[in-house]
């Protein structure tokens, strides 16, 4: 019997992966869903786990690194109209999972919001982006969510609040599966003050990080104190390539994938710069991007 009997409307096999990540690598997964309704996604939920079948949840794959065989796995995306809702009210916002990150920022910005400006040139959907407490150097998207609406495995909704709700530096304390929205505390402001802001950090980060190149944002994070960056680059990585991938010589916490580039070639070059790093300066980096393998 079909596994997903039923639901083959959303269900498809064999599903490459490869153009739902930024960096365009990755085999294919046993089955690729995009759920409807929250009523659709219990549904799944309950079948993979009755069946035992692994479970990942995409976003918009810019964080993220797909082994080339591909996954023996369902990969769930909550790209529906139900899963992008954003909803305002005063100074609360509420963005469903599929929401995109960037253009949130813009619409907050145009009606004096602020709170999450911090947040400008993180690609990402926001189901991701709470869940990796996504930020950087002026700010995290934890600091402004109040409370966040979950799913687990078998299918039960909930919610978490502060102070129950944790973040830290590029995660949370969410154990469950699945990320339905996330409602943020935002102050009112200047729409200009605000927008100033945003251009500030823009340029920033277009004269600090490769923008114009394959890759995945950073791949490791910062250790306590350090900045990966900078450990990478006093090693002398910059440029160092491995098959088609390469350290960036922008920004040596950066991969690029160049032309011909597979998944592995990102794997031997993060196992070789972990190996440089804590060769020379003992220190053990951490991944910030995901590997699915």
């Amino acid at each position: 019997m079909n596994i997903f009997s039923g639901l083959e409307k959303i269900v498809e096999t064999n599903y490459p992966l490869a153009n739902h990540t930024w960096y365009g690598l990755g085999g294919p997964a046993d089955f690729f869903i995009r759920p409807k309704s929250i009523d659709q996604l219990k549904d799944v939920a309950l079948r993979c786990n009755e069946n035992q079948i692994k479970v990942y949840v995409l976003g918009f794959g810019s964080n993220l690194l797909i082994s080339d065989e591909g996954l023996r796995a369902a990969v769930v995306k909550l790209d529906s109209d139900q899963f992008k809702k954003v909803e305002f009210d005063g100074e609360e916002v509420t963005a469903w999972a599929g929401a995109d990150l960037s253009k949130l920022v813009l619409t907050c910005v145009q009606k004096g919001l602020s709170g999450i400006e911090a947040l400008t040139g993180i690609p990402g959907s926001i189901g991701g982006a709470v869940r990796m407490n996504a930020g950087g150097s002026f700010g995290d998207i934890g600091a402004a969510v109040e409370t966040v609406t979950l799913m687990d495995n078998q299918g039960n909704v909930f919610e978490k609040s502060k102070p129950e709700l944790m973040f830290d530096y590029r995660g949370t304390n969410i154990t469950a599966k699945f990320i339905l929205n996330a409602r943020m505390k935002l102050t009112e402001g200047d729409p200009d003050q605000i927008m100033r802001t945003v251009k500030e950090i823009w340029i920033h980060k277009k004269n600090n990080q490769p923008l114009n190149s394959k890759n995945s944002g950073c791949i490791f994070k910062n250790p306590r104190g350090a900045s990966a960056g900078a450990l990478i680059d006093r090693a002398g990585l910059k440029g160092l390539q491995i098959g088609g991938a390469a350290v960036s010589e922008k920004h040596a916490n950066f991969i690029i994938a160049e032309k011909g580039c597979k998944s592995r070639d990102v794997m031997r070059l993060i196992d070789a710069i972990k190996e440089r790093v804590k060769e020379h300066f003992d220190t053990e980096l951490e991944l910030e991007i995901e590997i699915w393998s």
